[in-house]
């Protein structure tokens, strides 16, 4: 037996304020790039009580109704009126659009002191898999990400009628060293019509949505379940809470279970290497153990601005490699090119895919325009590290 140790992950629904402004972030991302592929986009929102302030630095030769787009992506969150607590057809919607930096554009463009597209920033990127779920993904934060999409189904099937679009979720698994054994504790915290009592809430989150989601085997008697906290949650949305583009950065990644470089993703195309090399990190760590050369692994790139290759590739596979780490990191500089071009060209990602991954996390999703989960570089990475399938 390992050591016991719990771990917790939380996620958000699509009706979260911060979710919001990530949605309406991406929204213009992909309204843009469905016409311009070459736009330089960095899209920053606000929600609050009856407005929507859309911000950034924006270069493009094509035109988007950024209130219009707003409007509809409030619309299909679910926000329609009053007794939700924002209306997407009357709300206020405010815009405040610069063109990017040229100091920046430089470096991006191949016109700056290095003469091949560059990184947007300097920083530092993370990816990670693990062998614990199908999805390759971390126990706590793939449950918790499950439940609020089963909340936002049955909410849109109106399956469970007074469901309201705001919502949270709470995931704590018990470890047997690297094995989830049980589900600790689970918290469900939804908006609600304000004519249903506690008792029918508690029982359909447990009933309807905790036990079919979360796995039978990893439920016993002993795991907490806690519903709406305060006991009561009416007012939700922006009328409870301001929100903000790049606010649940740990939700959007692997929930705390591994380190994260800072940036966030929502509003930024993929020249912005705070999102496109986070993807690439996915990608390289979730082929490292798809190819069974680790059991887990964390994959770190480091970028300066208006350079194109990474500084540094860093690997940690915390022990369970089966050759050496340093061969694995030579492995990874042959196989994937990891500068901006490179990223956005083997990830496909010029295309408008961007407003479907700021709901529900960015990654272990199978959507067909998740590049970065595909493990189509497995085959090759045993090859070179000779490691036998």
């Amino acid at each position: 037996m390992g050591r016991r140790k719990l771990v917790t992950s939380e996620s958000v629904t699509m009706g979260h304020p911060d979710k919001m402004a990530d949605q309406v972030s991406d929204a213009v991302l992909d309204a843009i790039i469905a016409q311009d592929t070459k736009a330089r986009v960095a899209c920053e929102c606000l929600v609050t009580t009856g407005l929507a302030i859309v911000a950034g630095e924006i270069t493009t030769e094509c035109y988007v109704d950024i209130p219009a787009t707003v409007r509809a992506t409030m619309r299909d969150i679910g926000y329609t009126g009053a007794a939700m607590g924002f209306d997407a057809d009357s709300c206020a919607v405010m815009t405040t659009i610069d063109r990017q930096s040229p100091d920046i554009a430089m470096g991006v463009n191949g016109t700056g002191l290095h003469k091949e597209q560059g990184a947007g920033d300097q920083g530092i990127m993370y990816g990670y898999a693990c062998d614990e779920t199908p999805e390759l993904m971390p126990t706590p934060i793939l449950l918790a990400h499950k439940l609020c999409e089963e909340l936002a189904r049955a909410r849109s099937a109106r399956e469970i009628p007074y469901l309201r679009p705001d919502g949270k979720s709470q995931v704590t698994v018990e470890y047997d060293g690297d094995h989830a054994a049980r589900v600790h504790t689970v918290v469900i915290s939804t908006q609600h019509a304000p004519d249903v009592d506690y008792e029918t809430i508690r029982r359909d989150m447990v009933e309807r949505v905790a036990k079919k989601i979360i796995p039978a085997k990893l439920l016993d008697a002993d795991t907490i379940f806690h519903v709406n906290p305060t006991g009561r949650f009416v007012t939700g949305g922006p009328a409870s809470d301001c929100g903000l583009t790049g606010r649940k950065i740990i939700v959007d990644t692997y929930g705390g279970v591994v380190k994260h470089g800072g940036g966030a993703f929502s509003g930024k195309d993929p020249t912005k290497v705070d999102r496109s090399a986070a993807y690439m990190a996915r990608y390289i760590a979730k082929n490292i153990v798809a190819a069974r050369i680790a059991r887990r692994c964390e994959v770190q790139l480091a970028y300066a601005i208006g350079i194109a290759k990474p500084l540094a590739v860093t690997l940690d596979a915390y022990g369970t490699a089966v050759v050496p780490e340093q061969d694995i990191e030579k492995a990874v500089w042959e196989v994937f090119d990891m500068t901006p071009r490179g990223i956005i060209t083997s990830l496909n990602l010029l295309r408008p895919i961007y407003r479907e991954t700021a709901r529900h996390g960015h990654f272990g999703r199978n959507n067909p325009e998740f590049t970065w989960e595909a493990t189509d570089k497995a085959e090759d990475l045993r090859k070179r590290l000779a490691v036998r399938g």
